[in-house]
Protein backbone atom coordinates (compact mmCIF):
# COMPACT_ATOMS: atom_id res chain seq x y z
CA UNK A 1 0.00 0.00 0.00
CA UNK A 2 3.15 2.44 0.69
CA UNK A 3 4.63 1.74 -2.05
CA UNK A 4 1.38 2.85 -4.25
CA UNK A 5 1.04 5.63 -2.33
CA UNK A 6 4.54 6.76 -3.51
CA UNK A 7 3.99 6.33 -7.19
CA UNK A 8 0.69 8.16 -6.92
CA UNK A 9 2.78 11.02 -5.31
CA UNK A 10 5.03 10.64 -8.55
CA UNK A 11 2.30 10.47 -10.99
CA UNK A 12 0.74 13.72 -9.73
CA UNK A 13 4.06 15.73 -10.04
CA UNK A 14 4.44 14.21 -13.46
CA UNK A 15 1.34 15.23 -14.64
CA UNK A 16 1.52 18.80 -12.77
CA UNK A 17 4.33 19.04 -14.29
CA UNK A 18 2.99 18.49 -17.84
CA UNK A 19 0.08 20.47 -17.22
CA UNK A 20 2.84 23.46 -16.65
CA UNK A 21 4.62 22.75 -19.98
CA UNK A 22 1.01 22.81 -21.63
CA UNK A 23 0.22 26.50 -20.15
CA UNK A 24 3.52 27.93 -20.77
CA UNK A 25 3.93 27.09 -24.16
CA UNK A 26 1.06 29.72 -25.90
CA UNK A 27 2.98 31.97 -23.42
CA UNK A 28 6.30 30.98 -24.60
CA UNK A 29 5.08 30.98 -28.64
CA UNK A 30 3.57 34.38 -28.04
CA UNK A 31 7.30 35.95 -26.11
CA UNK A 32 9.07 34.16 -29.34
CA UNK A 33 6.69 35.61 -31.99
CA UNK A 34 7.00 39.49 -30.55
CA UNK A 35 10.72 38.74 -30.56
CA UNK A 36 10.52 37.94 -34.18
CA UNK A 37 8.61 40.62 -34.86
CA UNK A 38 11.16 43.15 -32.99
CA UNK A 39 14.42 41.63 -34.88
CA UNK A 40 12.26 41.88 -38.66
CA UNK A 41 11.37 45.77 -37.31
CA UNK A 42 15.20 46.53 -36.58
CA UNK A 43 16.84 44.50 -39.41
CA UNK A 44 14.44 46.71 -42.00
CA UNK A 45 15.65 49.74 -40.23
CA UNK A 46 19.35 48.74 -40.99
CA UNK A 47 18.33 47.72 -44.20
CA UNK A 48 16.71 50.89 -45.01
CA UNK A 49 20.04 52.74 -43.82
CA UNK A 50 22.32 50.98 -46.01
CA UNK A 51 20.12 51.33 -49.35
CA UNK A 52 20.16 54.78 -48.26
CA UNK A 53 23.97 54.76 -48.42
CA UNK A 54 23.95 52.31 -51.57
CA UNK A 55 21.91 54.96 -53.55
CA UNK A 56 24.06 57.68 -52.25
CA UNK A 57 26.99 56.01 -53.52
CA UNK A 58 25.92 54.77 -56.80
CA UNK A 59 25.13 58.64 -57.08
CA UNK A 60 28.51 59.76 -56.55
CA UNK A 61 30.13 57.13 -58.74
CA UNK A 62 27.57 57.87 -61.50
CA UNK A 63 28.16 61.44 -60.91
CA UNK A 64 31.99 61.15 -61.42
CA UNK A 65 31.32 59.10 -64.87
CA UNK A 66 29.49 61.83 -65.66
CA UNK A 67 32.11 64.15 -65.77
Amino acid sequence: MLINFKWKGLIDIIISSIGVVFTLIPILLIVFVFRWIRLMYLNSEEQLKQNEKIIRLLEEIKEKNEK
